[in-house]
């Protein structure tokens, strides 16, 4: 069985704001390189300098506006990353991240403030996370999804969907609708980087908000428990060996 990339994406802060990506190197063990680096605490939660459970920070199932957040890294020669924010209705907020984030943290705050339901616990605090990621899993991996699975799921809804919804890392296609599930406890090669397939993604109300909008206006987690049982979509596997990809190349189980 062989796919191809087609897209891929990193997602800097965790929740806020996805970036494209045409090439890039993932290490051994680790997550896609500045892929939910950061990430915004809300409510009575603190920062424990460990990975800590998607509840404790602002995410789009619990605010949608922030799914329409889109964003650009540049890295500095210190480290630090600069990364750009834009959404529909703020103007451009850009941040410089390094040692030291709590003055770029309460510009932050400040400019989530009008995008983040008042009903929700607030938004408080940018925190670094640990050196694997903040990612829903206690664990670092890629999230790789399928074309062929999300345009089946748009027919059921008679929508075409976009795929930032799902918060992905890497797209492919030329595969089996949902085909992927059967690819757990698998290995794969993805150009020049191994990986292996450790379990499904089961998804969350984030996925039914259109990222150009920031509205809901597709019942996902609905089309998928009734037309397939389950509300899980795309899987997450460890990087093994080391690599450089790219879009275009090729993915093979081995």
């Amino acid at each position: 069985m062989t796919a191809t990339v087609k897209e891929m994406w990193r997602h800097p802060i965790k929740g806020i704001g996805a970036e494209p990506l045409s090439e890039v190197r993932l290490e051994t063990g680790g997550p896609m390189p500045f892929d939910r680096a950061w990430a915004v605490l809300t409510g009575t939660s603190q920062d424990t300098g460990a990975w800590q459970h998607c509840r404790n920070f602002a995410r789009g199932c619990f605010g949608p506006e922030l799914m329409a957040i889109t964003a650009r890294t540049d890295l500095a020669q210190d480290g630090a990353a600069q990364i750009t924010l834009s959404h529909p209705r703020q103007p451009d907020l850009s941040l410089t991240l390094g040692a030291d984030i709590a003055a770029e943290s309460d510009r932050l705050i400040a400019w989530l403030s009008p995008l983040y339901p008042s009903e929700r616990p607030q938004p408080h605090s940018l925190i670094k996370a640990p050196e694997g990621g903040m990612a829903d899993a206690s664990f670092s991996a890629v999230a790789i999804l399928s074309l062929s699975s999300l345009r089946a799921l748009g027919d059921v809804l008679g929508q075409d969907l976009d795929p930032r919804r799902f918060r992905g890392n890497i797209w492919i296609d030329d595969t089996t609708a949902f085909g992927e599930f059967d690819w757990v406890g698998q290995q794969l090669q993805i150009g020049e980087t191994r990986l292996e397939v450790v379990d499904r993604i089961t998804r969350c109300r984030a996925t039914e908000t259109n990222p150009d909008t920031g509205v809901r206006d597709a019942e996902t987690l609905k089309a998928l428990r009734d037309t397939w049982g389950h509300t899980d979509f795309g899987i997450r596997a460890k990087v093994l060996d080391a690599g450089q990809i790219r879009i275009g190349d090729k993915l093979e189980l081995l």
